[in-house]
């Protein structure tokens, strides 16, 4: 983001002055400086190591700071190493300032809170389960700070709209942060214990490496995730005819997925089967895609057995899941006319259901060098009429909701080359 709107600078200032304000009583503290110079250097160079490595934000430092510390010194440690720790993407300098301003304001929160319900003097004693309520307070609270300040950021200077700024910011990040403020709170408490700050540096070991495996995972997943591109993007290449059409496929299936309720991981899944559904063309000889003239009854049987072939290249790819069974299904009809297998009504794996549906949708409303697009609502009635016997109604109906609320802009396929009639694959049957 090379120019920040003017707003969002107004918002960034906002937020800064409060930040201030905070810190503003910190002259006038009696608090023991070594320990907030301590905690200050240990969260540096835990956000050095962590923005590095791509583990994201550690707060278990600033939240065991907000049980040990009065709020001005808590909210002084998060300061330097908000200041020095990589960011991602231009201008830097107001990018940190905001971190480190909304960083200050959260954890200055959290130890007031933890401070007025008495948290401090539970630490200092160990008096166990009551040292949980304030921590949890103080977590809740810090938590809510987040994510109030991190939805106006989206909604200022990412321009995302006002009713979809906030939404699941506070719940998505609720566990997370949960665990770090758990992991604070044992700092703590071996913090005020005989053995000292070095039996609380301890704890953060087991943390850290369980970070490291966390981000190995991410790691692993986003290699998953280039070789899909990859994939699709060879499909693209070889049957350019259709480029850009998976991708309107998965979007189209995420849109189908979230208005039938799923939840976020299930949704993710359905946007890579839409993604990958054809990409066992891969495996059908190119001149039976682009072929002009009529299909033979063993070239039919051939293009019918890119399902299987994509389900081949896939199968190996964990993390895909029931994606996979979307790949092998989404040409199964309901009266069971379909192929590879012929299955009947629900034997059609669900998520095989919502991608036939998507990709029919696409299919009819993409402009090909063959025909023109037809108008969306052409297409979905075409997809109401066939209901029942090719496609799952609820899914039909899913679709018809989805687009009423946010509508539908199809990409139009371009680069290719003319052709007076279309290929194989699109001649597969208008209803597909």
């Amino acid at each position: 983001m090379e120019a920040i709107p003017a707003r969002a600078r107004a918002y960034v200032a906002c937020v800064a002055l409060g930040a201030l304000l905070c810190l503003l009583p910190l002259p006038f503290l009696h608090t023991p400086w070594w320990a907030v110079a301590l905690l200050a250097a240990l969260y540096a160079g835990c956000e050095q190591i962590t923005r590095w490595r791509a583990l994201g934000t550690f707060y278990p430092v600033l939240l065991a700071g907000a049980f040990l510390l009065p709020p001005p010194a808590a909210a002084l440690v998060a300061v330097p190493g908000a200041l020095l720790s990589p960011v991602a993407g231009r201008p830097r300098t107001p990018r940190r300032i905001w971190r480190a301003a909304e960083l200050v304001v959260a954890v200055w929160a959290a130890a007031r809170v933890h401070w007025a319900l008495g948290g401090r003097d539970a630490v200092v004693a160990s008096d166990f389960p009551y040292a949980l309520l304030p921590a949890l307070a103080a977590v809740l609270a810090f938590c809510l700070v987040l994510s109030v300040l991190d939805g106006g950021i989206l909604a200022f200077a990412e321009r995302v709209p006002v009713r979809r700024a906030w939404r699941g910011l506070f719940l998505r990040s609720l566990a997370p942060i949960g665990v770090h403020g758990l992991v604070g709170l044992m700092m703590a408490v071996l913090w005020r214990s005989p053995y000292g700050p070095f039996a609380a540096l301890l704890v953060l070991l087991p943390m850290c490496v369980s970070a490291w495996v966390f981000a190995q995972y991410h790691r692993e997943r986003a290699a998953h995730q280039a070789t899909i591109r990859a994939l699709v993007q060879a499909v693209d290449i070889k049957d350019g005819y259709t480029r850009g059409h998976s991708e309107r496929v998965g979007h189209a299936s995420t849109m189908i997925a979230r208005e039938l309720g799923m939840d976020d991981e299930r949704v993710e899944v359905l946007r890579f089967a839409g993604i990958l559904h054809d990409v066992g063309k891969l495996g059908v000889p190119t001149r039976l895609l682009r072929k002009d003239g009529p299909l033979t009854p063993e070239e039919r049987r051939v293009i019918e057995l890119h399902p299987e072939y994509g389900h081949e290249m896939v199968r190996g790819i964990a993390f895909l899941g029931e994606a996979r069974a979307a790949v092998l299904h989404h040409h199964e009809r309901l009266d069971g006319s379909g192929y590879p297998y012929g299955l009947v009504g629900t034997q059609i794996p669900e998520c095989a259901r919502v991608v036939a549906v998507a990709d029919a949708f696409d299919a009819m409303t993409s402009t090909r060098s063959y025909r023109r697009a037809r108008p969306v609502a052409v297409a979905l009635e075409e997809l109401r009429r066939c209901a029942g016997a090719q496609f799952d109604p609820r899914m039909v109906e899913a679709l018809v909701r989805a687009l009423a609320r946010h509508g539908w802009h199809p990409a139009v396929t371009a680069g290719e080359e003319p052709r007076v009639t279309p290929p194989a694959e699109s001649r597969l049957g208008a209803r597909r």
